[in-house]
């Protein structure tokens, strides 16, 4: 599911704009998409969105991140998650997600806690916030844990500069939220913007993961 290597997050409470939103990246070229649950009557909106997504665009992965409790994360289960991200380490989420064979990523801030969760059956931990620990946290976790696949979130930006950094650290993938869904965007409904963005953030991506394999 993390192949293409990007996983743009967002929410809003208005659906119309979700859509359109999610519309835009996976005409890209996204293929997996995190739906960050903040708002009141957030799993309102996702239930909706979700409909859209299956019936409108064929293998597209919707998520739910900023889940913060096994409730909140069995919830969106039911209501057709693909995988559940959290900001923090919770093995509560761990074993509701692994429960229903559903992948879930923690947001995790050491090698403890990574190596907790791994323990816990986690395939792919979140660094977050990712600008605060900085790509040489990932390359300092990649040298006694090899194995380990690191998605680092928050300050990442869809340029060739940031993206280069990250993934020659040893990033597996990145989550852009604002950098890349920016409130210009929104305010403006250019979604052709945030679709050229995408392919871009994508193209280069393509690039440094032919250039490790």
């Amino acid at each position: 599911m993390w192949k293409t290597g990007l996983v743009p997050l967002f929410y809003h409470p208005d659906i119309a704009i979700m859509k359109r939103v999610v519309k835009a990246c996976y005409d890209g070229g996204a293929q997996v998409f995190e739906f960050t649950s903040r708002g009141d009557f957030a799993d309102e909106v996702f239930l909706a969105l979700n409909k859209y997504v299956l019936a409108e665009l064929p293998g597209m992965a919707l998520g739910v991140g900023s889940v913060s409790d096994a409730g909140a994360a069995s919830r969106y289960i039911q209501m057709g998650a693909n995988f559940i991200i959290t900001p923090v380490f919770r093995e509560d989420v761990a074993i509701t997600c692994n429960r229903s064979k559903i992948l879930w990523s923690p947001g995790c801030g050491s090698l403890s806690e990574i190596a907790k969760a791994e323990e816990l059956g986690c395939e792919m931990v979140k660094l977050f916030p990712a600008d605060i620990y900085g790509s040489g946290f990932i390359k300092a976790i990649k040298g006694p844990q090899p194995w380990t696949e690191i998605m680092p979130t928050g300050g990442v930006s869809p340029t060739e500069e940031s993206l280069t950094e990250w993934f020659q650290a040893g990033a597996r993938c990145v989550g852009i939220g604002s950098q890349l869904i920016t409130k210009e965007i929104i305010k403006t409904e250019n979604y052709k913007s945030l679709e050229e963005r995408t392919r871009f953030a994508l193209d280069v991506i393509k690039k440094l993961k032919d250039k490790v394999s």
